[in-house]
């Protein structure tokens, strides 16, 4: 599960431990958030390990997670949920500013994956991979040229891996969430009119992302893949 220090990440981190999974908590920089995640999980009987690597260092995510491999065995369920944004109206974009919000969300995707397949595969026990894009991939969001730009490539890669692996049973499944209350939308200038957008009326709740994951991470869900599933309150 990386990006599991905070909100979404944390939220289906610990949903999944209670579900039986034994959870990697990977995080960059949050450790404080990471030894809370793991620490929640192993209070309520589940099991919990951490691993830390940068999502645009290339090298970094391959020798961590194949060493992970090699101790402990492929993974049978990949979430990869990290990412980033930041915001600018597009002719006021830095250079940095694109680079960084691609390389982080849409390079994180081949970054943490590309590592992780073949073992998957190899295992012969099916698999499941989950990826967060967002409304804003799905629908496009002015200010969000860059994060739009990487989520929509996540929804297209998904849909694409999910072809290449559907006969290895291994399901690769998008969530696109809108409006959810975490720390990135803690200080979201215009909050309130955005929600009077959401037919719901509300932003979504870390949860309700969460339950969408760890269905779709069960053996509940084993027809299901290909799919972009929106939690976004009727936004779109």
């Amino acid at each position: 599960m990386t990006g599991a220090s905070k909100g979404i990440g944390q939220g289906a981190a610990i949903m999944l431990a209670q579900s039986g999974f034994e959870v990697v908590v990977h995080y960059h920089s949050d450790v404080e958030g990471a030894h809370q995640t793991k620490h929640v999980i192993e209070e309520n009987g589940g099991k919990a390990s951490l691993i830390q690597f940068d999502l645009q260092d290339r090298a970094a995510c391959h020798v961590k997670l194949n060493t992970e491999i090699a101790q402990n065995g492929a993974f049978y369920a990949v979430v990869n949920n990290a990412g980033i944004c930041q915001d600018a109206p597009f002719p006021a974009m830095e250079d940095e500013m694109w680079d960084r919000v691609i390389q982080t969300n849409l390079d994180g995707f081949y970054n943490v994956l590309k590592p992780c397949v073949m073992p998957m595969i190899q295992l012969r026990k099916g698999g499941r991979i989950v990826t967060l894009a967002s409304v804003s991939g799905v629908a496009g969001n002015k200010g969000q040229v860059n994060y739009s730009a990487a989520k929509s490539g996540i929804i297209g890669a998904t849909k694409a891996l999910a072809l290449e692996l559907a006969k290895r049973k291994i399901t690769v499944n998008c969530v696109a969430p809108g409006l959810i209350e975490t720390d990135m939308i803690k200080d979201l200038e215009y909050k309130d009119e955005i929600e009077k957008h959401i037919p719901m009326r509300r932003a979504g709740k870390v949860e309700e992302v969460a339950s969408v994951i760890n269905f779709l991470c069960s053996n509940a869900a084993s027809y299901i893949t290909r799919q972009v599933i929106s939690v976004n309150g009727g936004l779109i």
